[in-house]
């Protein structure tokens, strides 16, 4: 059996270490850049970054449209931090139009803070085999609501504060994480999503 074709928008952000992460899991991986690239992908993996960047070189490389018409057609697709704003349907303080959308939440940007403000914690994700994720939050975003059909997979209480917040959903074949899964060793998060992509 063939291995999926993954690929990783790589217009900015985590695309290295995103694509090595895929390999290393068995997917064959390729960079995304211009609308060709995305022909014959079983899925793909949009990367931390800047979101408003990654949004404004899409357009300027012509890749939005046929992304986001892929992502309408059903597309299985992984956004991590960035990521997962791009997927949004809804953003607070940011045009809807500005991202991908797909993703039936309303996320915050810059949620927990500014860099200084980044931080590691091991949290359970719903899912998962083997025990909880050592996860990376850097100038992350949550998810304030979610719509129908998305379903939470794991939640975070950030430093300082009492109440828990969304990091990481689910609906059907697209998954988001406000988290960095491709800058530990872990692979179970891109594991997950093969099994997504495989699926689906």
């Amino acid at each position: 059996m063939t291995a999926p074709l993954v690929g990783v928008l790589a217009l900015q952000g985590d695309v290295r270490e995103h694509l090595a992460a895929l390999a290393s899991c068995g997917a064959r991986v390729r960079p995304v850049r211009r609308p060709e690239d995305l022909v014959g992908l079983a899925g793909i993996v949009l990367p931390g970054g800047e979101s408003t960047t990654i949004a404004k070189l899409s357009t300027a490389f012509d890749l939005r449209d046929p992304l986001v018409a892929g992502l309408r057609g059903g597309l299985p697709a992984f956004g991590s931090c960035a990521g997962m704003i791009l997927l949004a349907d809804h953003v607070i303080d940011r045009s809807d139009d500005e991202g991908f959308g797909g993703l039936a939440v309303v996320v915050r940007r810059n949620a927990f803070g500014r860099q200084v403000e980044s931080f590691e914690t091991d949290l359970e994700v719903a899912g998962l085999p083997d025990g909880a994720v050592h996860a990376v939050f850097i100038r992350a975003p949550w998810v304030e609501e979610v719509g129908a059909g998305v379903q939470v997979l794991a939640e975070v209480v950030p430093p300082g504060t009492t109440s828990s917040r969304i990091v990481a959903v689910r609906q059907g074949s697209l998954l988001a994480t406000a988290f960095h899964p491709e800058v530990t060793d872990d692979l179970r998060v891109h594991r997950y999503f093969l099994r997504l992509v495989s699926n689906s």
